[in-house]
């Protein structure tokens, strides 16, 4: 039972971490705009601040994860993260905000990521590295649903379904409320992980240089391929946070039903993470996350060119649907390439700064980018040419996990004893 207890920890608080900076804007991003009064450029310049120094902070931070406790360092994160969000219901501008995501990608970053993802490897063993995984970011993604649909609720409560009829009164009390919902659900994450993830026996304690490791890490290209796959999945991961923008520009739905169509694709995430996870151990995770790409391309292609003039909604929703499925089952078990490609687990807090450094950069150039094209292209176009680009970073995607399975084939080929075989 507390196997379980000390999964179910992680999972709650690998989600809640980020819960203040994207789930506020992921499933309220029509709202968020009105009330901090921000473009869409504007907004992806923020989330670029954001994804500058958490890329920093996954860098330097990693290695600690090898040296020390999983749960100090995780509790400490949670609740520098909380208190940011005291401030931000504060509306502050612009400038602020900037500032405060700044302060976000180095708290979300620099000692909770490493931690989380060593933990989890460490709960998954030899051969459930898949399952644990897909386990992790499933049940992280059933969490994001239950607590959305409840902030969906506080919105309701705020906001009549006529969007005419709403007043920025009702708007800011309803981004104020929703803000310091999620603020004390990361504040009790810290306090669950701090009485269900136990100190890892001799961590605390070591001594020497916590970066010894890193450039013994970064002689492998194993580990720039897999950041490298990480790179295109992220971007159809931070391509989701449009998704309720593009139902109230596009599909025409008023910003209560826009939030909701963003929660349940969320409820999309476990069972995709979870059968990625089956899959990837029973037969492999390279080749799946090979499949799921060429699933991207297909769905994004089709995104980029219907409208709901062209086709039934069902057929656009069918495919908004599919594409989630996609991107959180990769999501679910790129990790687990780790142990596919022999990453040694005394390395694992090293090889996690170095891919996370590299793989998340989509937190800096993504919002940018997706912000400048829809801003220059203000509605359906601007959308359609969004799903274009994600269905260009899907064919990239592709060729990278191509190397990568080569590159790998090739280090176990060299790995084998020479000699004849019985």
């Amino acid at each position: 039972m507390n196997r379980y207890l000390r999964l179910t920890a992680l999972i709650i608080a690998g989600e809640m971490i980020y819960s203040l900076p994207f789930h506020t804007q992921r499933y309220f991003r029509p709202t968020m705009l009105e009330v901090f009064e921000l473009s869409n450029t504007q907004n992806g310049d923020m989330f670029a601040v954001f994804g500058i120094t958490a890329a920093f902070s996954y860098f330097f931070g990693g290695p600690f994860a090898d040296r020390y406790s999983a749960r100090s360092l995780m509790v400490v994160s949670l609740v520098l993260t909380a208190i940011g969000g005291l401030y931000m219901a504060t509306i502050p501008s612009i400038g602020n905000m900037s500032v405060l995501y700044g302060y976000w990608g180095i708290t979300t970053s620099l000692l909770f990521w490493a931690a989380l993802i060593k933990a989890t490897r460490d709960w998954g063993g030899d051969s459930s590295q898949g399952m644990a995984f897909g386990v992790l970011d499933g049940g992280r993604g059933l969490a994001a649903a239950i607590f959305a649909a409840v902030a969906v609720g506080i919105l309701a409560q705020y906001l009549p379904t006529e969007t005419a009829l709403v007043t920025d009164d009702e708007r800011r009390s309803a981004v104020r409320s929703i803000i310091l919902f999620y603020s004390l659900l990361t504040f009790l994450s810290a306090i669950i992980v701090w009485f269900f993830i136990p100190i890892t026996p001799g961590q605390t304690n070591q001594r020497g240089n916590p970066f010894a490791g890193v450039p013994q890490v970064m002689r492998r290209p194993l580990i720039w391929t897999q950041a490298a796959v990480i790179i295109c999945a992220y971007c159809g991961y931070k391509g989701l946070d449009n998704y309720s923008l593009y139902a109230t520009q596009v599909l025409n739905m008023n910003e209560i039903d826009a939030a909701l169509l963003s929660t349940y694709g969320a409820y999309v995430r476990p069972v995709a993470a979870i059968i990625a996870g089956i899959i990837a151990d029973r037969y492999n995770s390279s080749k799946s996350i090979l499949v799921l790409f060429g699933i991207m391309i297909i769905t994004y292609g089709i995104l980029s060119y219907v409208t709901p003039d062209i086709v039934s909604t069902n057929v656009i929703f069918a495919n908004i649907f599919v594409s989630y499925f996609a991107v959180f089952a990769i999501r679910g078990i790129y990790y687990a390439l780790l142990e596919e490609t022999n990453t040694p687990k005394h390395l694992t807090g090293a090889s996690v700064a170095v891919i996370a450094f590299v793989g998340y950069t989509p937190e800096a150039f993504f919002g940018p980018v997706a912000g400048r094209i829809l801003d220059a292209n203000p509605g359906v176009v601007g959308h359609l040419n969004l799903f274009t680009f994600l269905g260009a970073v899907s064919i990239v995607g592709v060729l990278v996990t191509v190397v990568l399975i080569r590159l790998n084939s090739r280090s176990k080929e060299s790995a084998e004893p020479k000699g004849f075989s019985v």
